[in-house]
């Protein structure tokens, strides 16, 4: 029942004891009430949601993490409403960089949001919160904002997914602005099934938003070309992390894509604009009235460093803004020469992990660090996704898919081969190429890479089966074995292996060429009285011989 998960949240929450997460909590009991109205034929049905606290939520202050900018919303922001028309529960608004200022997480005076992982260490931001309350299971799903990669590098540091969509797909109305021109409302979840289809159901103009737009689909390029940073980009990661990228990169090779090095050189000189140029004073016409209003606050409610980088914005001129435009089109022009050909760029998501104690004692350094890789795509009007890829030391690591505006589908599909990826199956019997049973690896999406060979210490034998098959064991004294191997998608495998017959078993097998992959084995006791045809060296030539 949703309001038996509606109770686990809240004792979830208790339990967790991260008051920093939550700005404002909403009661359990109005949340249980809204519970018995919901649809359970909606599509998140009963799903639990945090909103980042710049986003308008009903009945819950608005305060950016300011309080002396709070307001009470009329409405819900588009975004909110969407959400809940689907039928997610929303318990609460979350803690944030102050005013979607930073990428850290500790820019707050409701308190740093420390890591899931580890609370010495720096949650990330500015969607703190929401990443947090996802990473530690207390909701399913969040809302956060993305202007500079607020929505993917707290996501990578607590490993959970972290969708931004391409700029105008989720109408910001309701939204507190940091760039107007550039924010982007982004999801958060464990599971990216769940955070695209999140987004999906979030997008399409609003009628109030004059920079939403309609999805326009991308153009299928067929063949997948990956592009990474040459190697001269990826210096100055953590230690492990530059290991981890490359593990991440051979992850996708191994899928099937094409990895092309490329001189990301004018995306990096872009990014430098959105904090080192005139576009910040975007920030300054946003909230700057504001913090000059409330000076005497600057050091207590108000971040000091959030107000110099905001009120920093009054330096700059039109001039400047017309400058900086016509610079950062002419490195978008060479950012996209140099990524022409590719599917989408691969990069690590962010550069490092500090902990809480090295921002207090470099807040603008520590925080530089952070959005190498993401400052640009906003800029660019790029979309982009941040998965999880493994731990490096205990904590997690993510990297990034960055692709032209409206490529959010194609980056959702390479994301999911990476979490679920292909599996190389050698076969030797009646699923070969021609033979009975091949129907049912093709049917699950499957592709023969070609022939192949076992190591020399494998026996064949022919099973009573119907239709006949072969048996295969590994033996001290076997011989090399001859067959197919076949890649098929991680969710076509499941199905196939969830069918297989007995006494057929799938095992790792040992490869001629040193590859180990998955492979049809048959159970010993199956190969007991059955007839040993390994001299033949496949089934093909043993059923030449009379072999049935």
């Amino acid at each position: 029942m949703i309001a038996d998960r509606v109770r686990a949240a809240y004792r979830r929450i208790a339990a967790a004891d991260r008051p920093e997460v939550w700005i404002t909590l909403r009661d359990e009991a109005d949340v249980l009430a809204e519970a018995a109205t919901i649809d359970p034929a909606l599509p998140l049905a009963g799903l639990l949601a945090a909103v980042k606290g710049n986003i308008d939520v009903a009945g819950l202050p608005t305060t950016a993490a300011a309080p002396s900018y709070a307001y009470e919303p009329a409405a819900d922001a588009t975004a909110v409403a969407r959400l809940r028309a689907a039928g997610a529960l929303v318990l609460g608004t979350t803690n944030l960089d102050q005013f979607a200022t930073g990428l850290v997480g500790t820019r707050s005076p409701y308190g740093a949001v420390r890591n899931a992982v580890d609370p010495e260490r720096i949650s990330g931001g500015s969607s703190s919160g929401s990443a947090v309350a996802v990473a530690l299971g207390l909701v399913d799903l969040a809302l956060g904002t993305d202007t500079a990669g607020s929505g993917r590098v707290p996501a990578a540091l607590n490993g959970v997914v972290g969708v931004k969509p391409t700029r105008g797909l989720i109408p910001t109305t309701g939204v507190v602005p940091a760039c107007r021109s550039l924010d982007c409302v982004t999801v958060f979840a464990r599971d990216l099934r769940l955070a695209r289809r999140t987004a999906e159901l979030l997008a399409g103009p609003d009628g109030l938003d004059p920079l939403a737009r309609p999805f326009v689909p991308a153009p299928s390029t067929g063949t997948v070309r990956l592009a990474i940073p040459a190697p001269e980009h990826l210096d100055g990661l953590a230690a492990g992390w530059a290991d981890a990228f490359r593990a991440a990169v051979e992850r996708f090779r191994a899928a099937g894509a094409e990895i092309v090095e490329v001189d990301v050189t004018p995306l990096l000189a872009a990014a430098s604009l959105l904090y080192e140029g005139a576009f910040v004073a975007e920030r300054t016409h946003a909230v700057g009235a504001h913090l000059r209003a409330h000076a005497e606050l600057i050091g207590t409610a108000l971040d000091p460093t959030v107000a110099a980088i905001v009120l920093g914005g009054e330096r700059f001129t039109a001039v400047d803004a017309f400058r900086d435009r016509q610079r950062l089109d002419e490195l978008g022009a060479a950012g996209r020469a140099a990524l022409d050909g590719t599917t989408a760029l691969l990069t690590p998501t962010t550069t490092w992990h500090p902990t809480l104690a090295q921002v207090e004692a470099d807040p603008v350094g520590a925080n530089a660090r952070m959005g190498r890789w993401t400052n640009f795509a906003n800029l660019l009007d790029l979309a982009s996704l941040a998965v999880p890829a493994g731990i490096v030391d205990g904590l997690p690591f993510g990297v990034m898919l960055t692709g032209p505006a409206f490529s959010d589908r194609t980056l959702a599909a390479l994301a999911q081969l990476f979490a679920d990826p292909p599996v190389d199956l050698f076969v030797v019997g009646a699923h070969l190429s021609g033979h009975p049973l091949n129907h049912q690896l093709v049917s699950a999406g499957g592709s023969c890479l070609g022939p192949a060979a076992t190591t020399a210490d494998y026996r064949l034998y022919a099973l009573d089966t119907v239709p006949p098959k072969p048996g295969l064991l590994r033996r001290d004294d076997g011989a090399a074995i001859t067959g197919e191997v076949w890649r098929l998608p991680a969710a076509g495998f499941g199905t196939f292996v969830a069918g297989l017959p007995q006494p057929m078993t799938i095992g790792a097998v040992t490869l001629a060429d040193g590859r180990t992959v998955r492979g049809f084995l048959a159970e010993p006791i199956a190969t007991r009285d059955a007839t040993d045809i390994t001299a033949h060296g496949s089934w093909p030539s043993a059923l030449a011989a009379g072999v049935s």
